[in-house]
Order: structure tokens, then sequence, then C-alpha cells
């Protein structure tokens, strides 16, 4: 793990000449495309704090104390790490954000302040278009793919993908926590609406989706997640540089579909299979197509923000850098 011949002498504080070993862990970090992936290990020995530098050493004393010199990657001063670390905070808090705000239903005529529609698809009279709030939030989640997948490749993608179903389930179930622990007399009807309002129901109806509804988010947003990496490299490798919106607008749509439809079969067909609640197949595929034809406009209007953030991040990362990057994202 580290060069034990390398030595050279060094001045900590004051402290006395010591001889230094330093670790290599250059492969680790070239590993990952830019993405710092060094662990830090700070210590403290007998004799006191060590300094800080950018270099991380095994310093053996002459009494036989050791010392730990720690490695600083400067994190913060690297822009590629700094962007990513930007762009996987946005997708995350995106995605846990989107699945709270989906309890709620919204008409989206009625927001635009127009009458609402009455049609009938697949033999289901749809009134008007009701849509979860939490569809306001997942074409970004997929733009934010798509930039996060032009610079850092399927690894990128896929680390922030779980760990964002791992951060929504985690979510879930401490909610579930909150909503079993028993609630404070006076906290039930302390609202403005007083007594009006039972606090306690209003938390649970809010935060209490049913297991069928968290499993199939999860399985959805996965799916969704590896489908736009799929198609978006395999878009790229067709058209190299050039179609920025045919990748990332392409990609987000196929894997909205995806997205979209799973959730609903998993959630309200699957699940809930020969029960008195189970959805038929015909009104199943009803509310996916107007959820999915939302998607699909508002895929299409996000196609100039897609190009100002790649603009933006070209500026930021300076030419040279940004095309080596796409480059080590393609794999070559």
């Amino acid at each position: 793990m580290y060069n034990s011949d390398v030595r050279c002498r060094a001045k900590m504080r004051g402290e006395d000449k010591r001889i230094i070993r330093y670790f290599n862990s250059k492969q680790d970090y070239r590993k990952h495309s830019g993405v710092a992936s060094r662990f830090l290990l700070f210590t403290h020995m007998p004799q006191g704090p060590v300094s800080h530098s950018p270099t991380l050493a095994l310093c053996p004393l002459k009494n036989d104390y050791y010392c730990l010199k720690i490695i600083l990657v400067s994190i913060l001063s690297h822009k590629p790490t700094r962007l990513y670390l930007g762009l996987g905070f946005f997708f995350l808090t995106n995605a846990i954000v989107a699945e709270f705000m989906g309890v709620k239903i919204f008409s989206l005529e009625q927001s635009l302040g127009i009458s609402p529609f009455t049609f009938r698809l697949f033999g289901e009279q749809i009134e008007g278009f009701s849509l979860t709030c939490g569809i306001l939030l997942w074409p970004f989640v997929f733009v934010m793919t798509d930039i996060i997948n032009e610079y850092y490749g399927t690894r990128g993608v896929r680390f922030l993908s779980l760990l964002g179903a791992f951060m929504i389930g985690y979510a879930f179930l401490m909610l579930t926590l909150g909503m079993n622990v028993a609630p404070a007399p006076w906290w039930i009807s302390s609202s403005d609406f007083g007594t009006a309002l039972h606090y306690e129901n209003a938390y649970d109806a809010v935060f209490g989706q049913g297991a069928n509804i968290i499993v199939g988010s999860i399985l959805a947003f996965v799916l969704g997640q590896w489908v736009d990496v799929y198609v978006f490299h395999f878009i790229k490798r067709q058209t190299g540089e050039r179609y920025i919106w045919l990748r990332s607008t392409g990609s987000t749509i196929i894997s909205q579909f995806i997205d979209t439809f799973v959730v609903l079969f998993y959630a309200f067909y699957i699940s809930k299979m020969g029960q008195p609640n189970q959805w038929k197949i015909q009104l199943v595929l009803a509310v996916g197509l107007v959820g999915y034809l939302y998607k699909f406009v508002v895929a299409l209007l996000l196609t100039p923000v897609i190009y100002a953030v790649h603009a933006f991040i070209e500026r930021y990362l300076g030419h040279e850098v940004a095309a080596k990057m796409k480059q080590e994202a393609l794999g070559r």
C-alpha cells in the first residue's frame, strides 16, 4: 500500500525531524474519474496533534512513538469534485422531497386557471389532469441524471441512484417510527385550527403512505435511472458530442415512461392482486398515460435548461477539463 523506500526529512511545527514513508493512493483516485475517493484518517498521538499537510505520511519517531501525518486532499478546491457534490446534493434532495410531496393530488387545469377537461381513455372516464405534486420535481431529477451522466458516467449516476433509493427507504422508515410513538395529548389539538384538526390523524394521513407505494416508488426510481443511463450512453455513442437535446431529452422521455408505469403497476395492480381495491388494468393505463403526458411535455420544455446548465459547467470547469471528463465518462 505504501512505498517504504521513499524517505525524506520533514519539519512539523518545530518538532524533531522524522523519517517519512509516503502512502500511494493515486490509483484509486484515478479510477473514480476525478471524484476524490481517498479516505482521511485523523489521529492524535502522545506527541500532540500533527500538522496539516497535503501529504499522507507515516512518521516513525526515534523513541518508537508514531504519529500519522494527514493527507488533506483539498476536496473543496477541486472543481470536478465540488461540481459532483453540488449536483449530487440537488439530485438527492429533489428525489426525497418528491416522495413526500406526492401525497397531495393537484388539478393541473385549475392551477392554470382553466376549466377541467373530461375525456375517456382506455374505457375509463378521466376527470381532468389530476397529478401528484411529486410529479413536479421528478423531471428535474432526471435532468440532473443526464448532466451527471455526461460528466461522471455510469458509475457516478448509479452511485447516486442507489444512495437515493436507500435514503428514500430510510426516510420512510423513520417516518413510520414517528407515526408509531404516542402523541402528547396537548399537541393533538394545538394547531391554529384548534379541535377542528386532529394533528395526529393529519400527521398519519400525510406521511403514512402504504408499503406498496413506497416499494413501488423505489423500484420505479432505480429502474428509471438505470434505463436513463443506458439510453443516454447509447445515443451519445451513435452521435458523439452533437445533439445534446437528443440524448438528454430522449433518455428522459424513455426513462420517465418506465418510472411512471412501474410505480402504478406495482402499487395499485400487482401488490393489490385479488383485493377489492385493486385497480383495473385500464385504469392503470389511463392514469399512467395522463401522468406521462405531463412528464413528456415538461421534458421537452426543459431542453433549453439542459443547454444552459451545460454552458455553465463548461465555463466553470474549463473546456479542456470538461472535454476530458466527458471522454472518461464514456469509458474512452
